[in-house]
């Protein structure tokens, strides 16, 4: 296993700049998802480490070896696509050793390793069909599998599951963390999914027009993002946003909304009388109130969805749209109007020019 590093990494087209000096440590064994919206340069940044794209400037290493100028097949990396890109006219069998095939290894050998890996991803079975019996699921573990009998340093997936309708993309999921949990090999995952991010990986790195946002743990990215765009990224249902301005009232922190009502906002912010800010919560942050109250907001119910599991209310505030989930089941009906009370320590705030974090949650 190795870890990767990445050191002041560039891609230029011309005068177009796709990665912009992004450097990034990858420990040994983890499991590093790479996410952002369509064309933040997150594909791109895997296959400059797998060497699939040349890189215009900066350094690459694996396993504390420089690789920038080296050749992908000497990397010892494996890579598994969206598109699975199998061999039709091959078995199951010979898609997953073709590889080692290729590298001479013996042909006891190369029957073992792959036999291994099939009892692994639960292919036994199917070893002797073509790919085009094979279900997307299956077809995705046949690719997964390709990669494993080499034993590489490093797995680099390139959105594996995009192909995969909903269930199977959520069976193939949890098959992807047992096999990192078991084999514990070093593995960098390319998604736009946040979702898919926040229950796979280890380590999540958040890209925006070629450069890191945030790195961090799921949950640190949760619950201390670093701005505006981490925080409205992450989470599902997004992360509720109300523009306002600061009310400083014997050093009382105070948001003031368009209609002019006050929300109460956590004690130490450095923050200025008058200045313009976002005030954002997680919706599960919030209570529901049937009366005024000083730190609640006046809402009116525009709509309600009822998952089963959980309960969602969207509502109209005097600062905007405003969505809430609660796991009971509340007695309310669209058009009601009600009081939303935001739990204090779920607050964060942010600087409306700069986009960044001015607080952090209250102990």
């Amino acid at each position: 296993m190795g870890s990767v590093v990445l050191n002041n990494v560039r891609k230029s087209y011309g005068d177009v700049h796709v990665i912009k000096n992004v450097s990034l440590t990858i420990p040994d064994g983890e499991f590093c998802v790479l996410v952002g919206p369509s064309g933040c340069g997150k594909s791109t940044l895997l296959r400059m480490i797998a060497g699939l794209e040349e890189i215009s400037g900066g350094e690459v290493h694996i396993n504390e070896r420089n690789v920038t100028e080296v050749e992908p097949k000497l990397r010892d990396i494996a890579m598994v696509f969206q598109s699975y890109a199998l061999y039709p006219q091959m078995t199951v069998r010979e898609n997953m050793g073709f590889a080692l095939k290729m590298a001479r290894l013996a042909k006891t050998e190369i029957n073992r390793k792959v036999e291994d890996a099939a009892e692994l991803l639960n292919l036994t079975p199917l070893l002797e069909r073509l790919p085009k019996d094979l279900s997307g699921g299956q077809r995705q573990r046949v690719a997964m599998g390709r990669a494993i009998v080499r034993k590489p340093q490093v797995f680099l997936f390139d959105e594996p599951l995009s192909n995969l309708d909903a269930k199977l993309r959520t069976q193939v999921r949890g098959e992807i963390r047992d096999l990192h949990r078991r084999l514990k090999t070093t593995s960098v995952y390319v998604t736009h999914d946040q979702i898919e991010a926040m229950t796979m990986g280890q380590m999540i790195v958040v890209l925006r027009e070629g450069q890191i946002e945030q790195a961090g743990t799921p949950l640190e990215l949760y619950d201390q993002p670093a701005n505006l765009f981490v925080a409205g990224f992450i989470g599902s249902p997004e992360i509720n946003q109300l523009n306002g301005e600061i009310v400083l009232d014997n050093q009382r922190a105070q948001l003031r909304l368009r209609d002019g009502s006050l929300l109460r906002l956590p004690a130490g912010l450095q923050v200025s009388h008058g200045q313009r800010v976002v005030y954002a919560i997680r919706p599960e942050q919030v209570n529901v109130v049937n009366a005024p109250q000083e730190d609640a907001l006046a809402a009116v119910i525009t709509a309600i969805e009822n998952t089963g599991s959980d309960m969602q209310l969207f509502c109209d505030t005097g600062g905007g749209a405003f969505t809430s989930v609660f796991k009971q089941r509340l007695a309310v009906k669209e058009g009601e109007k009600v009081w939303l009370q935001p739990k204090l320590n779920g607050i964060h705030v942010f600087d409306a020019d700069s986009g960044k974090r001015i607080s952090g949650r209250e102990a």
